[in-house]
């Protein structure tokens, strides 16, 4: 079983920046791809960003590439999500996931969430 605690989330303006957190335990973490997803209120869960586990590969869904940077700390078993240039429409539960796949329905664990709020 694989547990993951999401952080720092928080309230932040249009335009500002947040760096979200993710611990997991459970299973060697450098052996896996990492991820994290989205919903929005009265969304389904979307697929945001993913890095291989070495780190050497990253991608991201295309509302988000060249604002978002995800990111991986092996040494600390967390992986982040650096964001700039935030919009309204990046408000969302973010949510990280030990997979390497940008479908949602692919997961077999997911942590708590944490809450990010764009204001304009």
């Amino acid at each position: 079983q694989v547990q993951l605690v999401e952080s720092g989330g928080g309230l932040v303006q249009a335009g500002g920046s947040l760096r979200l957190s993710c611990a997991a335990s459970g299973r060697t973490f450098s052996d896996n791809a990492m991820a994290w997803f989205r919903q929005g209120p009265g969304k389904e869960r979307e697929f945001v960003a993913a890095i291989s586990g070495s780190g050497s590969s990253t991608y991201y869904a295309d509302s988000v590439k060249g604002r978002f940077t995800i990111s991986r700390d092996n040494a600390k078993n967390t992986v982040y999500l650096q964001m700039n240039s935030v919009k309204h429409e990046d408000t969302a539960v973010y949510y990280c996931a030990q997979t390497a796949e940008a479908d949602a329905a692919s997961v077999e664990y997911w942590g708590q969430g944490t809450q990010v709020t764009v204001s304009s």
